[in-house]
């Protein structure tokens, strides 16, 4: 064997060894603008992803991503670190999927929805991004939109709802239609109309809940019924609304998030 054929044996054996070695070295992964990273799963859950038809068992750190479907198990709770810095829980044999999460720094613009199909959720948004941002949670009756505050919606099996806010304010609007007869919720805000003069004015008829929005304060709650129709906020007191689950929550609000 020449020299030549010994040089050129040696390359390859270099370039196959070293090209291995490079395929085979850890990547760190970082959270995206669409990404939420599951920080914390106690118990047990799973992903459907998007696109797939199968449930895998969910793992920590997982990057859940526009699309993906969650759901926990009995006993279980899970805790999602968005880019943002927001942080959403859900409580056991809780299903949701993530509808979009888009945040941008460098515009300070944010939309993060995510549709809660059962179960309970719990939300601390933060409050980095400016005016441009939008953060909802949304149910099949309800949609409950922020841009910073502490809040959690409850979807029950009939698909009523209900949400309580602990911090800041939440719009929250329903569907369903209100009832003939029964008047509007109030506050109420509807897309401006061209006035055309004098006009008969109609009997009672039935409103859209898309047409209203309720602004709901600290410490109130609102719930919308499984046909989409709201009761009027109302607030709740500390003792009624105290269980393991909302005591969780506020001790995990104030552990620092962990990148």
């Amino acid at each position: 064997m020449n020299k030549k054929t010994i040089c050129a044996l040696i390359v390859i054996f270099v370039i196959v060894v070293v090209g291995n070695g490079f395929a085979k070295r850890p990547v760190t992964v970082t959270v995206s603008k669409g990404d939420a990273r599951v920080a914390l799963i106690d118990g047990t859950a799973e992903l459907m992803a998007a696109g797939e038809t199968v449930w895998a068992p969910l793992e920590q750190n997982t990057m859940l991503k526009n699309g993906d479907q969650v759901k926990t198990g009995p006993l279980s709770r899970i805790e999602l670190i968005l880019p943002d810095s927001s942080r959403l829980r859900f409580a056991d044999d809780t299903q949701f999927r993530i509808m979009n999460i888009d945040v941008s720094d460098e515009t300070e613009e944010r939309n993060i929805q995510v549709h809660v199909v059962l179960g309970k959720t719990w939300a601390n948004v933060s409050k980095k991004l400016g005016v441009k941002s939008n953060f909802e949670l949304s149910s099949e009756n309800a949609v409950a939109g922020v841009r910073g505050t502490v809040y959690r919606m409850n979807v029950y099996d009939d698909q009523s709802a209900l949400v309580r806010v602990y911090d800041g304010k939440v719009a929250v609007s329903g569907g369903g239609e209100y009832p003939a007869g029964k008047g509007l919720p109030s506050p109420i805000y509807t897309t401006p109309q061209k006035v055309e003069g004098p006009k008969p004015i109609p009997g009672p008829r039935k409103v859209s809940m898309e047409e209203w929005v309720y602004i709901v304060a600290s410490m109130q709650q609102i719930r919308i019924g499984a046909d989409g129709v709201a009761e009027e906020p109302r607030s709740f007191t500390e003792g009624e609304d105290r269980d393991s689950w909302v005591d969780w929550n506020k001790e995990r609000d104030s552990v620092p998030i962990q990148y």
